[in-house]
């Protein structure tokens, strides 16, 4: 309740201030009422009676100097003339005159030559020279501010009433003024002059101090200052501006880029920046409140920018300083070990605590122990790991290339972005390991078809030996799988029987414990003894040679065909990868249609990067597609700098073919990578809503910026953006992609003005109940009529010659600055016209080279449209020759039929007010500036300059000349006398 009450009396508090600065103020210039002596006023009369000064009583009985007359003739005029009244840099004036005046009725006079009004002149000068006859005493050289009437005459018996009237004098230019009083036949008492003017107090508003002003003109500009604690953006920022009436009320809005210092807010609705409180941070200028320190981090002082970690807790390098401060993740659990060999494989669960952080990692440390127990020292060289002995994503190791019974000390520390910053070190969980003793034969007794084997049992005590292994191979024969057996025995001796006579055999033995089998041991060689009497030994050698010449020959033969079928293979041109992606022997990527592949999923997979949806923060909705919103927001992949991102999501409800059709963009895209072509930068399917992430574009759609920004771009600024467009269309081409939608609104600009193409979501042509009126139903979908050429109208044959009439368009559009093509025809007049070889004109001050490109990407004909190729070939051309951008297209130029411009000219009559004549020109942004100032009819802009379009906030050279053409174009003839602005 409290908190309520305080809120409410801060809301009053900002509006009473509000109000009080709003109030106009004034400045005295002249008050009679204040005299304390004779005004001694200039009279002049050819006749009794003359003005007569004498004290009076004003409406509240106090006593002032006043000036009264009552004529009897009313055919004389009587003049009245004050004292030179110095204007102090007023432009405009107010006179508030208090007097009584007798009705006629209740005079005696002839009631024809009886006046109840009185005229009021002024006249200028720089110096107080007027006399007794200068200047002369008649209409001019006064100039006449009005006839005064009584609203309140004084009759005989009647109630005294006083009569008040303010009128308003200017525009004043000289250093001062003299007021003038004449009267014909009236019978009344001037009984006070105030002359004052206006001017607007000193004001706070959006972060700026503005001073007293005083208006000049119209409308006064007025240069501010930041509030303490606020600067503006920016190397050389504009200091804030403001406009102040004539009537002493400041106009709109401040132009102001102030904003609140790194750790100030903006409090008390804009007046004042006020410091953070402590436990609160703001990290860089700009809007928003400051912030609660997060989690782990506090502020020891007010205005703070940043909070600072509390002991034991910290922040990354790579840690932005919002982010909470964390600490590094204690020691993973439980490692089991397991031993084969001279190799282990270690594997644990993860820390209890992670630190607060994601970025978790493992590292394994190696030490070789001389004995269980003893001293260890790092481990020599040869020991390797998989994946990696650092940075380990997983939870698990296998080390290899230990020696064999060796007892080693392994290691398993968990890390995060923190750890390194920590003086403790890394948490670690240590394992000791003995890897187990190679076996070696040693003893053997042969006959001619078997061999008994003995070795010793290892030495070492704190391994039980479970069972030995022995591997044995024919030595000829190598180590063939076919050739090798094994045997198992629980005993150190075993007995090979059913050998081959007299063969050398190559032994080996390995031990198995409870951590698994050891090493084998050293290969030694036995050989079973032969017959006594072996005769058939020549025949058997001659047999082995035989067979091994045969083997040669068939060796041979298969090589040569293995050749023959290669080399056909190479030449022939229809062979490709499995993709179909690359033609063999050509190097050309092609692109591949995603709605070729039996599963759509799978391309999504290949061709677009899955993201997790915690690197992706939505920031705000920035506009809405087809399928759900478009936002902007932050992508941060670990490792990576942070960008902006623009995010497309799907909205909620969808269908299976919704969720191919919207994802089947990103498949596209994903196979283009060009810096003229929209980048992808991946997908997140696993979450809700599904989204496609792209680069950020500043700018947004090209034909929204070229109207926000008309006539703001020279020729070859133009050109540039063409030339970017046209080589992402020669990208596209050479991949044998067809876009089908080439216009502005798909085309994205950045802010260093790069224009992109985007827009690859080919649903839109396959659905009949799209409800865009750019797109006109046909057989089999959906066409954007003005961009599209005729065979693709008539027969839906879009071929990348297709995409250059589109261009084409693309280029009348940029040059136009956004001007919709064809104007307000139907597109069904847009297909008659094409059908009749019509084209669009030159847009106004259109280069000629631009339009005859144009009008060559518009033939008939699509084997006579140039090749993106020749149109970027063409645009460098310009631009390496600036001069040529210099010849525009005169009124009669281009084809033998061109399409008229189908608008009517403007004229004053067509135009029938201020705002029609704004709209028709694409400025309707000034509209409430104009009238503003008073300029409320046609007629009144015609003595408008440069000067007066900056005092209205138009300050875009390219808008101020686009509004000066149209009003000489418009040829308003200015028929009142004077100055018509006031």
């Amino acid at each position: 309740m409290e908190l309520f009450s305080r809120n409410v009396a801060a809301l009053w508090i900002i509006l009473l201030e509000f109000l009080l600065r709003s109030v106009a103020e004034e400045e005295v210039l002249m008050n009679t009422k204040t005299e304390t002596s004779d005004l001694k006023w200039t009279t002049y009369s050819r006749s009794k009676p003359e003005w007569e000064e004498v004290s009076g009583l004003d409406e509240e009985n106090n006593s002032v100097r006043t000036y009264q007359i009552c004529q009897a003739d009313g055919s004389s005029s009587h003049w009245l003339r004050s004292k030179l009244i110095e204007r102090r840099g007023a432009s405009q004036v107010y006179v508030e005159l208090l007097f009584t005046m007798i009705e006629c009725s209740s005079r005696s006079t002839h009631h024809r030559s009886c006046k109840e009004t009185f005229n009021l002149y002024y006249y200028q000068s720089d110096t107080d020279d007027a006399t007794a006859t200068h200047p002369a005493w008649m209409e001019n050289p006064y100039t006449k501010v009005d006839t005064v009437a009584a609203d309140f005459l004084l009759r005989k018996g009647g109630e005294k009433k006083f009569n008040v009237k303010t009128l308003r004098l200017g525009p004043l230019t000289k250093r001062g003024f003299y007021l003038a009083f004449q009267a014909q036949g009236a019978c009344m008492a001037l009984l006070s002059v105030r002359v004052f003017f206006k001017k607007c107090p000193a004001l706070t508003r959006s972060l700026s101090v503005f001073p007293e002003t005083v208006p000049r003109s119209l409308v006064q500009e007025a240069v501010g200052q930041c509030v303490a604690n606020a600067a503006q953006p920016g190397p050389n920022p504009r200091p804030p501006k403001m406009f102040c009436g004539e009537d002493g009320q400041w106009v709109d809005q401040p132009t102001t880029t102030c904003t609140c210092l790194p750790g100030f807010e903006a409090s008390h609705g804009e007046l004042e920046c006020r410091a953070c409180p402590v436990g609160h941070f703001k990290m860089g200028s700009g809007p928003g409140p400051c912030s609660l320190c997060p989690d782990s981090s506090h502020t020891g002082e007010m205005g703070s920018a940043s909070c600072v970690c509390r002991p034991g807790f910290y922040r990354a390098p790579t840690d932005s300083p919002d982010t909470p401060c964390t600490r590094p993740p204690s020691s993973p659990r439980s490692p089991v070990p397991q031993v084969n060999d001279t190799s282990l494989t270690l594997e644990w669960s993860e820390p209890l605590d992670s630190g607060g952080r994601s970025d978790l990692t493992y590292s394994v440390e190696c030490r070789m122990c001389s004995a269980p127990g003893g001293p260890c020292m790092p481990c020599v060289d040869g020991v390797n790991y998989r994946p990696s002995q650092t940075g380990i994503q997983g939870r698990r190791v296998s080390i290899w290339g230990l020696r064999p019974h060796t007892t080693y000390s392994f290691t398993v520390m968990a890390l995060n972005g923190v750890s390194p910053l920590s003086l403790q070190g890394p948490a670690g969980e240590t394992i000791n390991i003995t890897t187990i003793e190679s076996v070696n034969c040693s003893k053997v007794t042969a006959t001619e078809s078997s061999l008994t084997l003995h070795w010793n049992t290892p030495t070492q005590s704190h391994y039980r030996i479970l069972q030995y292994q022995l591997r044995y191979c024919e030595k000829e024969r190598g180590s063939e799988e076919n050739s090798c057996h094994f045997m198992e025995s629980n005993i150190n001796e075993v007995v090979l029987s059913d050998l081959r006579r007299a063969t050398q055999y190559e032994v080996q033995v390995r031990a198995r414990t409870l951590g698994g089998y050891g090493s084998f041991g050293q290969a030694v060689v036995f050989r079973t003894l032969p017959d006594e009497d072996d005769s058939s030994s020549p025949l058997l050698v001659t047999g082995i040679l035989i067979a091994m010449g045969m083997l040669l020959l068939i060796i041979v033969i298969a090589a040569a065909i293995y050749c023959i079928r290669k080399q056909s293979h190479f030449k022939d041109p229809e062979m490709s990868d499995k993709n179909g992606q690359y033609l063999m022997g050509q190097g050309v990527k092609v692109y591949i249609d995603p709605f070729t592949y039996e599963d759509p999923n799978e391309a999504v997979r290949e061709f677009a990067k899955e993201i997790d949806v915690s690197c992706v923060k939505i920031e705000e909705v920035i506009g809405a597609g087809e399928f759900g919103e478009v936002c902007r927001g932050r992508l941060r992949i670990p490792g990576k700098k942070e960008n902006y991102v623009a995010i497309k999501t799907l909205k909620g409800g969808y269908t299976d073919k919704q969720r191919r059709d919207f994802l089947s963009e990103a498949s596209i895209m994903g196979q283009f990578q060009h810096p003229n072509i929209i980048h992808l930068e991946g997908i997140i399917t696993a979450s809700c809503p599904v989204m496609i992430l792209t680069e950020f574009m500043e700018n947004g759609a090209l034909d929204s910026f070229l109207r926000l920004n008309d006539g703001q771009f020279t020729p070859i600024q133009l050109v540039g953006m063409l030339r970017g467009i046209a080589s992402g269309m020669k990208y596209l081409s050479e991949m044998s992609y067809v876009h089908r939608d080439l216009a502005a609104r798909n085309i994205l600009v950045n802010s260093n003005l790069v224009c992109k193409v985007s827009d690859f979501g080919l649903s839109r042509f396959l659905q009949e109940n799209s409800s865009d009126p750019t797109y006109t139903s046909s057989l089999g979908g959906k066409i954007p009529i003005r961009w599209t050429a005729p065979e693709a109208i008539a027969f839906r044959k879009f071929t990348s010659a297709s995409d250059v009439w589109s261009y084409g368009i693309v280029m009348w559009e940029v040059m136009s600055f956004g001007e919709r093509p064809y104007w307000d025809m139907s597109n069904q007049d847009v297909i008659n016209a094409i059908e009749q070889d019509y084209r669009l004109p030159p847009p106004p001050d259109c280069p000629t080279h631009l339009h005859q490109l144009m009008l060559d990407c518009w033939q008939k004909e699509r084997t006579a449209r140039p090749r993106f190729s020749n149109i970027v070939s063409a645009l460098d051309k310009l631009i390496r020759n600036p001069a040529s951008l210099k010849i525009t297209a005169q009124e009669g130029a281009g084809p033998s039929h061109p399409l008229l411009d189908q608008r009517s000219p403007l004229t004053p009559t067509s135009c029938g007010t201020v705002g029609d004549w704004l709209r028709a020109i694409k400025m309707e942004r000034y509209e409430e500036s104009f009238l503003q100032a008073g300029y409320t009819s046609m007629q009144l802009l015609a003595h408008i300059t440069t000067e007066d379009l900056l005092r209205l906030g138009i300050t875009l050279a390219g808008h101020q000349k686009k509004i000066l053409s149209s009003i000489e174009a418009l040829g308003i003839q200015n028929k009142t006398p004077g100055n018509v602005l006031y």
